[in-house]
Formats: structure tokens, C-alpha cells, sequence
């Protein structure tokens, strides 16, 4: 299993909320594709994949507040 984490977007930025996942368990992910967009304070940035797999799980759900560093999927 590959752990992907919510990256770190800036000092200032602690809490991210998550508007939407493009992809759904059971998706193939490939390296660069955007699993998801998210939230900052000041704007939206989308979130890519650094590894390949099929996501096997999805930690967060739309909605949810997330921290940078923060474990928010896993590839098998």
C-alpha cells in the first residue's frame, strides 16, 4: 500500500477542506493525475497523485477538514 498525503500548501495554510475527489475507489490512478480539489482560505488548488495504483481507499470525504501531512488515501 502507497499512502498519499495531503500535501503541504504554504505556512500560512493549516486546514484544508476537501470540495471534491475525482476519483472513487476502485479507480486506476496514475502519477500527476488530480485526485482531488481543495480549499484553502484565499483559494482552490487541485491535489495530484505522486504514485501510481488503484485507489483502494479514501479517508476523507468531501466536506471534511483536513491538515496538511495528513494521511487522505491509499493505492494498493
Amino acid at each position: 500500500m502507497t499512502t498519499i498525503k495531503m500535501p503541504d500548501l504554504g505556512q500560512t495554510v493549516t486546514e484544508l477542506a476537501i470540495i471534491k475527489w475525482h476519483k472513487k475507489v476502485g479507480d486506476v490512478v496514475k502519477r500527476g493525475d488530480i485526485l482531488l480539489e481543495v480549499q484553502t482560505d484565499k483559494a482552490v488548488a487541485e491535489v495530484e497523485s505522486y504514485a501510481s495504483g488503484i485507489l483502494a481507499e479514501i479517508k476523507f470525504q468531501e466536506g471534511d477538514k483536513v491538515n496538511g501531512g495528513e494521511v487522505i488515501a491509499l493505492l494498493d
